[in-house]
């Protein structure tokens, strides 16, 4: 059975990990080397069972420990060429570790095929990632997004398991303490996916065969895990969760535990 780790997922920091106990991939580097170990150490994850890791975007939340994982392991990170390039530019990867362009091929890493897809985001070349498990089943990982593209929809139709962005409620954050250029940021087509645009993309997944979904990347000052989930769920009035899907909230920091699809 293929499991999916969701290790961080906040606007904090975000680490996904998709595996075994024996080997896996890391999705993005959010959070410092220490906090990475203890995760995984959590879900008795080893750390030589990361195999390579996989960059979504350049911003801080996602690649934050990067350097130091990188330096200590000497993992191999792909990702978007821009974003690769940036990243060595910044001294964010050590140069014990390779790095490896994956905009155009999939990748066969721990006997898992990642391929990636473009996101609509504020960053030099985001990305979200679709991974066949060796069990053949497909699971994605989708965060960082101001709205669901073609390309999007497309990539997450046909996967049993999904990560998906509820980002923000909407009433919360326009009547919060944001500022007004943070807001627009947040709001527009290339920033984050609010609580019903991420339920109303829910809802086609569960009615092409999604079982699983789960919410990430909700921000700790714009949103609650209990209004994400509710914003969904009321999308999903025809259908029954725990009989035609199961649907969770990611949480800020593992206390340990997968999600097997």
């Amino acid at each position: 059975m293929s499991r999916i780790y969701p290790l961080f997922s906040s606007s904090k920091g975000n680490s996904t990990f998709i595996g075994s106990e024996k080997e896996g991939i890391l999705i993005d580097c959010g959070v410092s080397f220490r906090k990475l170990s203890s995760a995984l150490s959590t879900n008795n994850i080893p750390l030589d069972a990361v195999k390579a890791v996989f960059i979504t975007h350049e911003h801080s939340d996602h690649v934050n420990g990067l350097k130091m994982l990188t330096k200590n392991t000497g993992v191999t990170v792909y990702g978007n060429k821009k974003t690769l390039q940036k990243l060595c530019s910044e001294d964010k990867i050590s140069p014990c570790s390779r790095v490896v362009d994956i905009s155009s091929n999939s990748i066969t890493c721990a006997d898992y095929e990642i391929s990636c897809f473009s996101t609509p985001h504020d960053a030099i070349q985001s990305c979200g990632y679709k991974i066949h498990t060796p069990d053949d089943k497909f699971c994605a990982v989708c965060t960082d997004l101001g709205h669901v593209t073609a390309e999007v929809h497309d990539a997450l139709t046909g996967c049993k398991a999904v990560i998906i962005e509820a980002n923000y409620d909407e009433n919360m954050l326009r009547t919060g303490n944001y500022p007004l250029y943070l807001k627009t940021r947040i709001l527009s087509d290339t920033g984050h996916l609010s609580n019903d645009d991420c339920a109303n993309e829910v809802k086609r997944l569960i009615n092409s065969g999604t079982t699983h979904i789960i919410l990430g990347h909700l921000s700790q000052d714009n949103n609650h895990p209990r209004l994400a989930y509710s914003a969904v769920q009321k999308k999903l009035g025809n259908f029954t969760v725990g009989k035609d899907y199961l649907l969770g909230v990611a949480p800020k920091e593992s206390e340990g535990g997968a999600v097997i699809f």
